[in-house]
């Protein structure tokens, strides 16, 4: 992002930091799977942050917040167009580590945290939206996406990450779903764990 602020780029640091450490293994939370971050990387925050910048005014839908490093690529580009992102997470400890994150970067006023379960949570949304980021437990990918399906603007982008190889089934099971859906054009990019890009092509 060109005109990172200074508040921004220390929270960044140090969520960056602390993916390296878990990475190389050490500290306790490089073996705990409730404490670490799985965060994207700065790679993918990068492109997760040109692809919101492409859309003017975006409404992004981020599911999966966990600790919140990736929220704060997508709020950075929804400030930048003025647009704004809702973020779903399972665990209310990650929502509010995020949260209090958000904060510290002065992106508070661009990024609404909730907690909840996110197949239950998104038929209950309000509007649409014009990009989606989907990273959570791989096994709710595809429920997901039947989800939030009916909630995406006309050329919407969606993006999902994990979809490298040694994704699981889960991941294999969306990228099944998605590429063989006639409203999406997909492509998958090796960018930190594989991301695959999707739009919201037409409707039937």
């Amino acid at each position: 992002m060109p005109d990172t602020d200074e508040r921004l780029r220390t929270v960044l640091d140090r969520y960056e930091r602390r993916r390296t450490q878990e990475r190389s293994g050490r500290g306790r939370e490089s073996t705990e799977t409730s404490t670490r971050m799985f965060a994207i990387g700065p790679e993918a925050g990068t492109l997760l942050n040109v692809l919101a910048r492409s859309i003017k005014s975006p409404r992004i839908l981020e599911i999966g917040t966990s600790y919140g490093y990736s929220g704060l690529w997508l709020a950075e580009a929804a400030r930048a167009r003025g647009g704004h992102v809702l973020s779903l997470e399972c665990d209310a400890h990650k929502s509010d580590h995020a949260r209090g994150e958000a904060h510290a970067a002065g992106l508070a006023e661009w990024i609404e945290h909730r907690t909840g379960d996110a197949v239950t949570l998104i038929p209950t949304l309000e509007g649409k939206f014009d990009m989606v980021f989907l990273d959570l437990w791989k096994d709710l990918y595809v429920p997901c996406f039947d989800a939030f399906v009916p909630k995406l603007a006309p050329g919407a982008l969606v993006v999902a990450d994990n979809m490298g190889r040694g994704g699981g089934a889960g991941t294999r099971a969306y990228a099944e779903r998605i590429r063989c859906e006639p409203r999406f054009e997909s492509v998958m990019v090796p960018v930190g764990t594989g991301m695959e890009i999707s739009r919201f092509a037409r409707t039937l």
